[in-house]
């Protein structure tokens, strides 16, 4: 496989964006037969088209999005990346490398975990793209962060959380945090959609892959579903995964609750405070109109982090979960500040 690049809409950017096609060992011949050939799209300020070495920033997509969503350049509805190559024309300033994983499935996103049901997507990013990424770029060795938004937001806290030394510094906007709150009405909207195959999840994922229509219970279903996935794998389960209800009745199976809430960010700093202590910077944020109940976890994390002696910045804006892209403006220049 070519690891040649190629230049996205370069009259777009003062900068480049290149993709070139990585072929990953790690997610050959995963569960769902998603592609293991990923584009990875990397944008390379001007300073680094000049030689110069610089920090890396690794962005990660929310559910249902990939890397690439981050690159739109249409005049009207420009993306995070097209802004931020404009912020560093306007200032002069050398800026980060960035880095856009595309970790998407069958199912809708990876969470950026290894699970049995999905595959090693923390591992992907962790170890194969952040070699991939220092083997062909000008970076500074050690210098780089992880931030993403929702499902990307989750996803930086847990890489930064389960791959000490790798990342100095992490960020999360609006991410998934106390699950309670983004998923327990979720399962209701899940269970409902499965009473016609009898809480089976094979027919409805066999209907939804032919329209992916997220209308009605569709979004319900699905996030419930990757979130087993990557959650509560089961390898004995003829789907791969526990449902954390039961079909029928919608009473949710604790057992496999407590599976998830390993995950949840507000859980799992307990056990990774000393990982996070590390970190040069570990900023939270959301939304005070956030309509997945974000802003509670968010605030409930904030607590715990200063309960476990986390240094941590946290704040909230006065907005929801979408149109999220724009708070990189903010958040960026803070992460190259803090790798330097």
């Amino acid at each position: 496989m070519s690891a040649s690049a190629y230049r996205r809409d370069p009259s777009a950017f003062r900068g480049a964006v290149e993709a070139r096609p990585f072929e990953s060992v790690l997610l050959a011949g995963n569960p769902l037969g998603d592609p293991h050939v990923r584009e990875v799209p990397v944008y390379l300020p001007p300073a680094a088209l000049d030689g110069e070495r610089l920090p890396v920033i690794f962005l990660l997509a929310g559910f249902t999005g990939r890397g690439q969503s981050m690159l739109e350049t249409h005049p009207w509805r420009g993306g995070a990346v097209r802004a931020y190559d404009r912020r560093l024309a306007e200032s002069g300033d050398r800026g980060a490398i960035l880095v856009m994983p595309d970790c998407f499935t069958r199912y809708g996103g990876s969470q950026y975990v290894d699970s049995s049901a999905t595959g090693p997507y923390a591992s992907h990013v962790a170890q194969e793209l952040v070699a991939f990424v220092d083997d062909n770029y000008p970076t500074v060795p050690g210098a780089r962060a992880v931030a993403g938004k929702s499902s990307g937001g989750f996803g930086a806290l847990h890489l930064a959380m389960t791959h000490p030394g790798v990342f100095r510094a992490a960020a999360s906007v609006s991410g998934d945090c106390a699950f309670e709150f983004p998923l327990g009405h979720e399962m209701i909207g899940c269970a409902r959609a499965l009473l016609a195959s009898d809480g089976d999840p094979r027919p409805w994922l066999e209907s939804f892959e032919e329209s992916h229509d997220l209308g009605g219970d569709g979004h319900a279903a699905i996030n419930v579903i990757a979130m087993s996935a990557c959650y509560a794998p089961n390898p004995e389960s003829p789907w791969g995964f526990d449902l954390p209800f039961d079909p029928e009745t919608c009473e949710r199976r604790l057992e496999v609750w407590e599976r998830f809430l390993a995950f949840d960010p507000l859980v799992a700093a307990r056990e990774h405070a000393e990982a996070l202590r590390a970190l040069e910077l570990l900023y939270l944020e959301a939304g005070t109109r956030d309509e997945f109940g974000l802003q509670f976890g968010a605030r409930l994390l904030d607590r715990e982090l200063t309960r476990l002696g986390v240094p941590h910045e946290y704040a909230e804006h006065d907005g929801g979960h979408f149109g999220l892209d724009k708070r990189y403006a903010e958040l960026l220049p803070r992460l190259e500040a803090t790798l330097g």
